[in-house]
């Protein structure tokens, strides 16, 4: 979700809910309320470092590497312009009104952005608040 949250703009801090099946100890994560991606109504990507975050450290404390961001990093990176066209396509039009210039607009700024999520991502990486902290390379790098 921090690569898409990165990637997609989002203005606010991410929400989840937790929640485990019986007596299983693994939580499975749900991942709620995208309503400021594009930064809400703005539509503009601010690209604050502690923006579209989870307010819980700990909750990074997987992150390795790049791996770890797999393949969803992959995936926002290859998407081409034709597919985010073609998923804007479908969003209702009564959710856009007459916006459709600033539709398209939108989505050529996605298609542009998805190069930049990684250095997005290394930056909220090597911030105050070490999210990372079981990134080797990335304390190394921070320090250099």
């Amino acid at each position: 979700m921090l690569a898409f949250d990165k990637w997609t703009g989002n203005g606010d801090g991410r929400q989840a809910c937790f929640y485990r099946k019986g007596f299983e100890r693994k939580y499975t994560a749900i991942f709620i309320d995208q309503g400021y991606c594009f930064n809400a109504g703005a539509w503009n990507f601010p690209n604050g470092r502690n923006l579209g975050i989870y307010p819980h450290m700990e909750v990074y404390g997987f992150v390795t590497g790049w791996n770890s961001f797999e393949p969803w990093l992959s995936r926002i990176e290859n998407l081409n312009l034709q597919t985010i066209s073609e998923i804007a396509a479908d969003i209702p039009q009564e959710w856009y009104g007459s916006r459709h210039d600033a539709l398209s607009a939108l989505t050529s700024q996605l298609f542009t952005r998805r190069t930049m999520v990684r250095s997005l991502i290394m930056d909220f990486g090597q911030s105050s608040r070490t999210p990372f902290s079981n990134w080797v390379d990335l304390k190394k790098a921070a320090y250099a």
